[in-house]
């Protein structure tokens, strides 16, 4: 059975517990969670990024995070760390954050309003450079 878009999203954001910035920023510094930027780089390059996020482009994000993977970063330190995924505008982010929890990283889970609304209320990030 064919599924559109909107109702696939709409149906993965409901295994979700999606943050608002605030909910995020206090995650972060209160929890410990990581920030994942999953942008790609003409992007970070353009709007800048969250201090403090690992920058893991989309198609690497399952090797860089599944604790049993080889190819994992240090910080994917076992399936119980919270994962708060951050895309643009909060739409791949949740796909991306579904992807997680497939692996086993329960509490994965993604920005509402991604980037632009992290920047939008006013918490750190850090300007591109110019060249």
């Amino acid at each position: 059975m064919a599924v559109g878009i909107d109702e696939l999203l709409e149906r993965e954001r409901g295994h979700l517990r999606r943050l608002t910035p605030a909910e995020a920023a206090a995650a972060v510094s209160e929890s410990g969670a990581v920030l994942v930027d999953i942008r790609y780089a003409a992007l970070r390059e353009r709007d800048g990024t969250v201090p403090g996020a690992l920058v893991v482009e989309r198609n690497e994000l399952e090797w860089r995070l599944d604790p049993l993977c080889e190819y994992r970063l240090p910080e994917a330190t076992g399936h119980d760390l919270q994962v708060i995924v951050v895309c643009n505008e909060g739409y791949a982010s949740s796909l991306a954050a579904r992807s997680l929890q497939a692996l086993g990283l329960a509490r994965a889970t993604d920005l509402i309003g991604g980037f632009q609304a992290w920047a939008a209320a006013g918490l750190p990030v850090t300007a591109p450079s110019r060249s």
